[in-house]
């Protein structure tokens, strides 16, 4: 049962019985076939387009109390579904099911002068504790994600999606007893209460394996600053679009425009536009008016703000901004060498795209830009593992250890070593 705020002793019990479970669901979920993962994936996809009407429900309460809360509209946007989103998301489970099982599969493999036999194999990762703000659909992704790579999950969803997640999440339980998998490999935090994320950033006595934040930023700086066990996370979303002076004009600013407006409240919507100063005479000012026509507000540098009236100023903090909104920072830079100097200066390492017909600037991009996600001639919107034709994905790592990017079936896997030996002993 759904409950508010309630004493730390009841919800510290309650959120240890949560990890007791998940940790109990975990081992026959890690040796489960992927028939049976399957079987349950497709259930759900199922089971939540026939509770469409349940769901929309459930999201019109959480959107009368958002607007009521008196939240911004890329919130709202982010919390909002409707048939068709219901529907992505059912297909996005489908594409998961279709997805190759990564448990079991051999990485390498390779003979010893000794004649040992050894393979690096995936083996799951164990629970999961995901923690996410707004948007209801991770309920889904975040579920079947760690349901194909053989892990048990917890979620804990934010206050604002509450009502809409508990409906989605219902239609996954449903699925798992359909194929008779553990009703609690994936399981839903049951109240509000704030004090539930910190029990959960402690590991639960050991039952959570990995924390994958996903929200705000100060959802993910609490998790990264407190959590116990490892966090996939990034923790902001500036992403920059550098147009090379030898770029074609006209997919410039189809590409810009998609990637600054086509959805401006996720985290792959780009924030900062850099421009060669040797184009500026011939596109700044075009981008810039297709950004305008779009509805988007621009802040630019003074230089910028010679060359195209009517803009607001830049501040050295818009420069490191993540509006998640229809706002975007412009500048120009001296090539390819400005471009990179300034990325690395005020990106978030998360994702950044160069627009450029000549190779070696793309090269360059490439191999001096350390950030998760590169794209050339294609808008930062892709950032997501469902682009990535991974099904759907769990978040978006920007560190470097184990998983970086999107974090999609095969990243929620560690592995194991197989040694195979006829008798070989050690020398003394």
């Amino acid at each position: 049962m759904l409950d508010g705020t309630k004493d730390q002793g009841s919800v510290d019990a309650m959120m240890l019985q949560l990890g007791r479970n998940a940790r109990a669901a975990a081992g026959p979920l890690a040796i489960a076939s992927t028939e049976r993962k399957n079987t349950a994936l497709l259930a759900m996809a199922e089971n939540i387009l026939a509770a469409t009407d349940t769901i929309l429900a459930a999201n019109a309460i959480d959107l009368e109390n958002a607007r009521e809360a008196g939240m911004a509209a890329s919130f709202v946007d982010r919390l909002t579904l409707t048939k068709d989103r219901i529907a992505s998301m059912a297909e996005g489970i489908r594409e998961i099911a279709a997805l190759k099982d990564p448990v079991g599969d051999v990485i390498a493999e390779w003979e010893r002068p000794n004649g040992l036999q050894i393979s690096r194999v995936r083996t799951p990762l164990g629970v999961i504790g995901v923690i996410y703000e707004s948007r209801p659909n991770v309920t889904a992704d975040a579920g079947a994600l760690c349901l194909k790579a053989g892990n048990a999950v917890i979620l804990r969803g934010g206050s604002d999606s509450l009502n809409s997640s508990s409906a989605i999440h219902a239609c996954l339980v449903e699925g798992l007893k359909a194929a008779g998998l553990p009703e609690h490999a994936i399981q839903m935090v049951p109240t509000t209460d704030r004090a539930a994320v910190g029990a959960m950033l402690t590991g639960l006595n050991g039952a959570i394996d990995v924390i994958v934040p996903r929200g705000g930023k100060s959802l993910v700086g609490r998790v990264q600053s407190e959590a116990r066990v490892p966090v996939f996370a990034h923790l902001e979303g500036i992403c920059h679009v550098y147009v090379d002076a030898s770029a074609e004009l006209e997919m410039a600013k189809t590409i810009v425009v998609n990637a600054k407006m086509r959805r401006t409240g996720i985290c792959g919507s780009a924030e900062t536009l850099l421009v060669d100063r040797a184009v500026a005479e011939t596109h700044l000012k075009p981008i810039l008016d297709a950004l305008k026509t779009a509805g988007c507000e621009i802040r630019a540098s003074d230089e910028v703000m010679k060359y195209v009236a009517d803009l607001k100023p830049a501040t050295e903090e818009d420069w490191s901004t993540e509006y998640l909104d229809a706002i975007i920072t412009v500048g120009l830079v001296d090539g390819i060498d400005g471009a990179i100097k300034h990325i690395e200066h005020y990106s978030s390492h998360h994702t950044e795209a160069v627009i450029a017909e000549n190779p070696d600037v793309v090269a360059r991009f490439f191999n001096e830009i350390d950030s998760a996600i590169l794209l050339h001639n294609a808008s930062t919107q892709f950032a997501d593992g469902g682009e990535f034709g991974m099904g759907a994905e769990i978040g978006i790592a920007t560190g470097k250890m184990h998983a970086r990017g999107p974090v999609g079936v095969e990243q929620l896997t560690s592995f194991k070593y197989l040694v195979r030996g006829t008798g070989q002993i050690r020398p003394t």
